[in-house]
């Protein structure tokens, strides 16, 4: 039901304005702590629904391992975050950004796959292209590669401002789960909650809160991997504005910030 899954991540969009409140969240990693549990499909829906509010979003495929993003969208993978990192000549960030279905949506995918995606991750490089994607957006989803296997999630965590957890419900224990947040934490990670995918909606209670020791977070029910933009009016592909500087003297927007442009 494409609607009802449209409405649960409007809800997790609001609940994140919410725990946005006290430490505002420009920057957000998506991950998850095995592979296959849905972390690029939570981050490409989430990406739609905070740029539907009219927010101006850019989505980050930082997988270097498994990327997700190019095919989930339809889009050219020959630049992106690698080539990014290693900065081409001639080239702006701009042009690493590809226009997304919603004029405010950009999307950086993959790009070719380095040998040593965790340092180059890690490097100050990457922290740059953040702090610049940052200026001509609102708001910034990561999607990263799965973090109680590889390093890369860990390392993303530390130059963002918090880490969204997706589940596999029915699958991911509560002992990887919580072992895979402690770890999160010990790298000083803001986890600001968790998402259960593929779970089945039972009759109205597509979305339920559910509570670990170190969060409250709202979590919503998905039965399948697969974009909800048919229920999130889209606009079709066009030339967009939104992904530039703001005007001089317009600052940038949170999502905590409940007026769109």
């Amino acid at each position: 039901n494409h609607t009802a899954a449209a409405e649960a991540y409007r809800v997790l969009r609001t609940n994140l304005q919410f725990a946005a409140v006290a430490h505002p969240v420009r920057a957000l990693v998506i991950t998850s702590p095995l592979p296959s549990e849905g972390k690029s499909v939570v981050s490409a829906n989430l990406a739609i629904a905070v740029a539907q509010a009219g927010f101006r979003v850019a989505l980050l495929d930082c997988d270097l391992h498994r990327p997700r993003q190019h095919r989930i969208f339809g889009l050219g993978n020959g630049l992106g975050v690698s080539t990014a990192l290693l900065g081409i000549e001639g080239v702006s960030l701009d042009d690493f950004l590809q226009q997304g279905p919603l004029p405010s949506l950009r999307v950086m995918t993959s790009g070719p796959l380095p040998p040593n995606p965790a340092e180059v991750l890690g490097s100050a490089r990457m922290r740059t292209i953040l702090d610049e994607v940052g200026r001509i957006t609102d708001f910034v989803v990561i999607d990263s590669p799965p973090a109680s296997v590889l390093a890369d999630a860990a390392v993303l965590s530390r130059q963002a401002d918090g880490v969204l957890l997706v589940l596999h419900a029915g699958r991911t224990s509560h002992d990887v789960a919580r072992r895979t947040v402690a770890a999160l934490q010990q790298v000083q990670a803001h986890v600001l909650g968790v998402v259960l995918n593929r779970m089945p909606a039972r009759g109205s209670g597509y979305y339920y809160y559910h509570s670990y020791n170190y969060t409250y977070a709202k979590q919503y029910y998905r039965r399948d991997d697969s974009l909800v933009g048919g229920a999130i009016p889209v606009t079709p592909p066009r030339p967009a504005t939104n992904g530039k500087s703001a005007p001089a003297g317009e600052p940038a927007r949170t999502p905590s910030d409940p007026s769109p442009r």
